[in-house]
C-alpha cells in the first residue's frame, strides 16, 4: 500500500511497547469493574434475549490502540526516496600501431605472430567500450586503417582484413608511431595512448623512431611498446619453386633497446612477449594501467509518508468518539 523505503525516526518504534502494557491493564481493570456472580443454575435467564453489545464494548479499546500504533508510526516519519544517478563518462583515446611486415608471419606463435596480435587486440577493445581507439599498420611504409572511433565494431571488422603484405614490405616504426601521434595530437581526451607492437628492427621510412618519440612526449601521448618473438631462432614459412610452403628457421631480431627508450621518454612501458600467453597478458596488464575516469554524481529525493498514517489514526479516534457518546452512550 505505502512505498516505504526508510524511517527518519526508528527510535519511535520503542513506544510500541506500551500497547501490550494497555492492554493488560485494560483486562486487568474489566475484570475488577466487572466482578463474577456464580448462580446455581441458568434456569432463570433461559428467556432472556442474548446481546453482543457487551462484547462490542472493547472494541473501543482496539480502537484507541490503532489510533496510539498508528500515531507512533507517524513519528517515526516513514519516507520514500527517489533517487537519480547522472554518470559521466570520460573515456580514453587510443591508437594501436601494429607491424604487418612479412616477419610477422613467424610461427612461434599460433597460428602465427600477426594472428595471435590481431586476436588479443581484438580482447582488448573489447574490454574498452568507453573508449575512441584507432588503428595504424606499418611495414616498409605506414597508414592509418581506422581513424579513432567508438564504433568498435567497424574496429573489430577492419582489424580482421588487416594482412601482411598489404603494403611495402619492411620495418618503419619510426612512420608508425608518426602516424599514430598525427591522429592524437589534437584530441581533449583525460588520456592518450599508443600501443605499437612490432618484432623487428627499425630499417625503413623517413622518420626516425626517437624523433617521433620526443613529438609524441610534446603532446602529452603514452607509448606501450610490445617486442613480439621468441629467443634465438623462429620457423618461418617459405614458399618454393613449386609453390610448395616450408619452414625456414629465422633469427629473432627486435631491437629491445629502441622500443625501451620510446617508452622511457614518453612515459609509458616495454613488454616483451614470446608466446600468445605472455602476449594476452601484456594487453590485460595494460588494460588495468589505463582506466577511463567515470564520475557518478547521484541525487536523492525524500517524501513524507506519515500524513496517511496520521489521517488514518485521526479517523480511528473519531469514529471511537462517536461510538463512545451515540452507540455506547451510558444513561445516569
Amino acid at each position: 500500500m505505502f512505498n516505504i523505503d526508510q524511517w527518519a525516526n526508528p527510535e519511535y518504534f520503542y513506544l510500541l511497547l506500551v500497547i501490550p502494557l494497555l492492554t493488560g491493564w485494560y483486562i486487568w481493570r474489566y475484570a475488577k469493574r466487572y466482578p463474577e456472580i456464580k448462580f446455581s443454575g441458568l434456569k432463570p435467564f433461559e428467556n432472556i434475549p442474548g446481546s453482543s453489545k457487551p462484547w462490542m464494548v472493547h472494541s473501543l479499546f482496539v480502537l484507541r490502540m490503532l489510533v496510539v500504533a498508528l500515531v507512533i508510526i507517524a513519528l517515526a516519519r516513514p519516507q520514500s526516496v527517489s533517487s537519480r544517478q547522472n554518470v559521466e563518462i570520460e573515456g580514453i583515446d587510443i591508437v594501436m600501431v601494429l607491424d604487418v611486415s612479412s616477419s610477422m608471419l613467424a610461427r612461434d606463435f599460433q597460428p602465427d605472430r600477426l594472428e595471435a596480435a590481431k586476436k588479443v587486440i581484438n580482447d582488448f577493445i573489447r574490454r574498452r567500450p568507453n573508449d575512441r581507439i584507432g588503428l595504424v599498420i606499418f611495414s616498409g611504409e605506414a597508414f592509418t586503417q581506422v581513424p579513432l572511433t567508438t564504433d568498435h565494431a567497424m574496429i573489430t571488422s577492419m582489424l580482421k582484413d588487416v594482412k601482411s603484405g598489404m603494403i611495402e614490405d619492411g620495418t618503419a616504426i619510426g612512420d608508425g608511431l608518426a602516424t599514430a601521434v598525427s591522429r592524437l595530437k589534437d584530441s581533449k581526451a583525460i588520456s592518450k595512448v599508443i600501443i605499437l607492437l612490432t618484432d623487428g628492427v627499425n630499417n625503413a621510412g623517413s622518420i626516425d623512431p626517437h624523433s617521433a618519440a620526443e613529438i609524441a612526449k610534446m603532446f602529452g601521448i603514452r607509448v606501450y611498446t610490445i617486442g613480439v618473438g621468441s629467443r634465438g631462432y623462429a620457423p618461418y614459412p617459405v614458399q618454393d619453386q613449386f609453390g610448395r610452403v616450408h619452414m625456414q628457421q629465422m633469427k629473432v631480431q627486435i631491437d629491445e633497446k629502441l622500443l625501451k627508450d620510446i617508452a622511457a621518454t614518453t612515459g609509458g612501458q616495454y613488454f616483451r612477449a614470446e608466446n600468445n600467453k605472455k602476449l594476452k597478458e601484456i594487453y590485460n596488464e595494460i588494460d588495468k594501467l589505463e582506466k577511463s575516469k567515470i564520475d557518478v554524481h547521484e541525487f536523492r529525493r525524500k517524501h513524507e509518508m506519515f500524513l496517511p498514517f496520521a489521517l488514518w489514526a485521526l479517523g480511528f479516534f473519531v469514529l471511537e468518539i462517536l461510538l463512545r457518546y451515540l452507540y455506547f452512550k451510558r444513561l445516569p
